[in-house]
């Protein structure tokens, strides 16, 4: 019974977001738009399964959600750093590049972190190296590199390890 669960319902979750987002796309929630968004819902996941190539495994839901309160909160004092700067002198703000050394190896782990990293306004992943052990990494201010490396590895590198172990 289960083989056939997972044979015709492969992502659950997956499936349920494509069966709500489906009428929001459409700005209609009408009973046609809801039944194809279900329909759709059902189907997408059974085809697209063998284009995944692994799953990913939440192992601390825990410290997933607290990592979300710390990616929001770090998202508000961002936006206010940022808005700061640009108001403030031009000469004060010190833009590069730098590359961050990783740790995690988990691919959904360092595709989580970069996009951790873009949506915080003032910072962008720009690039992974060949090797995955380094994620280039655009700042708009670079006071202290080390000091900006070391932040970015244990507010959101070291709960994702834990996190995609």
């Amino acid at each position: 019974m289960n083989k056939i669960r997972q044979r015709l319902l492969p992502s659950p979750l997956l499936s349920l977001v494509l069966a709500l987002i489906w009428p929001v796309l459409n700005q209609s929630w009408s009973l046609g738009h809801m039944l194809l968004g279900a329909l759709l819902a059902l189907l997408i996941p059974v085809f697209t399964e063998r284009l995944r190539a692994d799953r990913a495994v939440l192992r601390r839901p825990g410290v997933a959600l607290r990592l979300l309160f710390i990616v929001l909160k770090d998202i508000i004092t961002s936006n206010i750093d940022v808005a700061r700067l640009i108001l403030g002198r031009e000469s004060a703000i010190r833009p590069g590049f730098f590359w961050l050394p990783l740790s995690i190896t988990d691919p959904h782990g360092i595709v989580t972190l970069a996009g951790i990293i873009t949506m915080t306004p003032g910072t962008l992943s720009a690039d992974l190296s060949a090797d995955r052990q380094h994620l280039l990494v655009h700042a708009f201010n670079i006071d202290d590199e080390a000091a900006l490396i070391a932040s970015i590895k244990s507010r959101y590198e070291a709960p994702l390890m834990e996190i995609f172990k």
